[in-house]
C-alpha cells in the first residue's frame, strides 16, 4: 500500500500567507496539506474552509482541534459543512489541546481523557446522521440531530493522542490517530500496539488510520535548524526523530515511520524554515516520487 505524504502549514506563519501555500499544493500534486489549530494563532476551521476553497483537489488536514474549547454540536456542524461543500477532501481531529492553554481560557478540564471519549463518540454519532441524546460528565445533548450530516458513509474522525490511555482511546473511539514530530519508528510500533488494544476491547475491525508528523529541514543550515528545534523542544536526545538533508534522507525517514505502521507521514518544517512554498514544493516534487 502506497504511503501518504502531506506537509505542514505551521501556525507561525501569517494566515495571509496560507493562499499561495496552499494553491501550489494543489498544483504540484501534494496530496495532504495540513493546518495546526495553536493557541493563539489561526481558527484550525476558518483556515481549513478557506484553504478549500482555493484548491481543486489536495486533501486539507486539521490535526488537531482541542476539544475543551468546542462544544461538540458547533464541532459537528462546522465538520459536517466541510464535507458537504468539499466531498473527501477535508481531514479533521481532534484532541485533549495543551493543557497549559486550556488553563490560560478557563477551558482545563479535570478529566482530558474522559472529555476526548464523550466528544468522540457524540460527533462521530452526529456526523452519522443520528439523532443523540447523553448526559455525560462534560458532553450533553438533549436530541439533537444535525439537518446536513455528510453524506455517507460519514466521514472518519482522529483523534490525536501520546499517552497510553489516549492511544488506547483512540483506537476505541476514533476512526484513525494522529502522532506529533517526537514520535520515533519504535514510538510508533508502540502507538500501534496500544492503538490496537483500544480496538480490540471496543470490538472494531475496520481500518484505522494513523497520521505522524516528521519534523524535517532541507536546503542551507538545515541540520542546524533541525537541531535547534529538537534542542528547544527538549527532544534532541530521542534516537531517530527528525530528519535534516536532501530528497533521499527525507524518503528513508518516511519510510522508517511508514515500515514501523505510519499509514501518512506529514513533513513538518521548522519553525524557522526560510521557504514555505519551496518547503511544499520539495515534499511534492523531489520526495513523493521517492515514497513507494
Amino acid at each position: 500500500m502506497t504511503t501518504g505524504l502531506g506537509a505542514v502549514f505551521r501556525p507561525q506563519l501569517p494566515p495571509e500567507r496560507l493562499r499561495e501555500v496552499a494553491r501550489l499544493a494543489d498544483e504540484t500534486g501534494l496530496e495532504e496539506l495540513w493546518l495546526w489549530e495553536d493557541c493563539f494563532r489561526e481558527g484550525g476551521l476558518s483556515t481549513a474552509a478557506a484553504a478549500l476553497a482555493w484548491t481543486e483537489r489536495v486533501r486539507i488536514g486539521v490535526g488537531l482541534l482541542p476539544v475543551p474549547l468546542r462544544n461538540v454540536a458547533i464541532t459537528a456542524m462546522e465538520v459536517a459543512s466541510l464535507h458537504r461543500m468539499f466531498p473527501g477532501r477535508p481531514i479533521v481531529g481532534v484532541g485533549h489541546g495543551v493543557q497549559d492553554w486550556m488553563g490560560q481560557v478557563g477551558a482545563r478540564v479535570e478529566s482530558p481523557v474522559t472529555l476526548l471519549r464523550e466528544h468522540l463518540l457524540a460527533l462521530r454519532a452526529l456526523l452519522r446522521g443520528e439523532r443523540i441524546t447523553t448526559d455525560g460528565r462534560y458532553v450533553k445533548l438533549d436530541d439533537v440531530a444535525l439537518d446536513w450530516p455528510p453524506a455517507d458513509p460519514a466521514p472518519p474522525v482522529l483523534a490525536g493522542a501520546t499517552g497510553p490511555r489516549s492511544l488506547r482511546l483512540a483506537g476505541e473511539a476514533a476512526d484513525g490517530t494522529i502522532l506529533t514530530a517526537s514520535t520515533p519508528p519504535e514510538g510508533v510500533r508502540r502507538a500501534r500496539q496500544l492503538i490496537d488494544e483500544g480496538r480490540e476491547s471496543a470490538g472494531r475491525t475496520e481500518p484505522h488510520k494513523v497520521v505522524v508528523y516528521l519534523l524535517t529541514a532541507t536546503g542551507p543550515g538545515a541540520a542546524a535548524r533541525l537541531r535547534a528545534e529538537l534542542d528547544a523542544e527538549g527532544v534532541a536526545s530521542v534516537p531517530d526523530l527528525g530528519v535534516a538533508g536532501d530528497a533521499g534522507a527525507v524518503a528513508k525517514a518516511v519510510q522508517r515511520l511508514a515500515d514501523a505502521g505510519a499509514d501518512t507521514v506529514v513533513l513538518q518544517p521548522t519553525g524557522d524554515e526560510p521557504d514555505p512554498e519551496g518547503f511544499v514544493r520539495f515534499a511534492a516534487e523531489e520526495v513523493r516520487p521517492l515514497v513507494p
